[in-house]
């Protein structure tokens, strides 16, 4: 069929020509998609507002050869208001949607990416956490579905029990010390704990985690997905830290 329609979170727009727009979109059922809106940059557009970054909304879409065309486009939560009324979630959704968009370029685990994306940009409409503290959330959450899932506890090398006092990135985290290659970050226990609470949801011990451990497990964080994107983000440079 030509026409098909799905829920979408617009992930980035550019423009195109004098009043279109191309937008870049994670759907529930088809992956990654870039479609044009026609005349979405006019004024008297019907549903320029609803394709803004951060929204989900239901679209509709017409097949292209390269590109498809929006067609139809209904707001289900407007989170683009209240993330960009925010400087420090709007950046942290920036970070958020830039790694959705690196990491769903190509065929694989869409449908748990969609549900990550929609939960972590609620999460900052909401003010549900600090906006630091969903950013690393979803990056840990993000990687481990994407098949790179750290371990914090657990020799990552060996499987040696643990908790260990070492982290190494191109190990996949946590390492006991005959593992341990130099040059090993040494963090905190309150950081390990940390790290090990956003992978796993359990936001009462991320809550109370103090800010060192925050700005530590950031850190380790950036460092994390920078190894296994193989380049960092330019916009996890502008996340506030704790």
């Amino acid at each position: 069929m030509s026409l098909y329609r799905d829920d979408a979170i617009v992930l980035r727009t550019h423009k195109l020509g004098e009043a279109d727009r191309i937008v870049t979109m994670l759907t529930r059922n088809n992956g990654q998609v870039r479609a044009v809106a026609k005349g979405v940059r006019r004024t008297k557009s019907k549903f320029g507002s609803r394709l803004e970054p951060f929204m989900l909304i239901d679209v509709q879409l017409h097949r292209g050869r390269n590109l498809d065309i929006i067609t139809q486009a209904a707001t289900l939560e407007p989170f683009g208001g209240s993330i960009a009324s925010d400087y420090s979630c709007y950046t942290a959704a920036t970070a958020i949607v830039e790694t959705t968009t690196r990491l769903t370029e190509a065929d694989g685990m869409t449908l748990q990416q969609y549900w990550l994306v929609v939960g972590a940009l609620r999460s900052l409409a909401t003010r549900a956490h600090a906006p630091s503290l969903i950013v690393d959330a979803y990056l840990l959450r993000a990687l481990a579905v994407a098949g790179w899932a750290p371990s914090f506890v657990d020799c990552a090398r060996c499987g040696r029990p643990g908790p260990h006092s070492a982290f190494t990135p191109a190990l996949g985290g946590a390492v006991c010390s005959e593992c341990r290659p130099p040059g090993s970050a040494a963090p905190a226990p309150d950081t390990f704990r940390l790290l090990a609470a956003l992978l796993g949801g359990d936001w009462q011990t991320a809550d109370a985690a103090p800010a060192r451990a925050q700005r530590e497990a950031s850190g380790l964080v950036s460092a994390y997905l920078q190894w296994h994107l193989e380049r960092g983000l330019r916009s996890l440079r502008m996340v506030e830290r704790a």
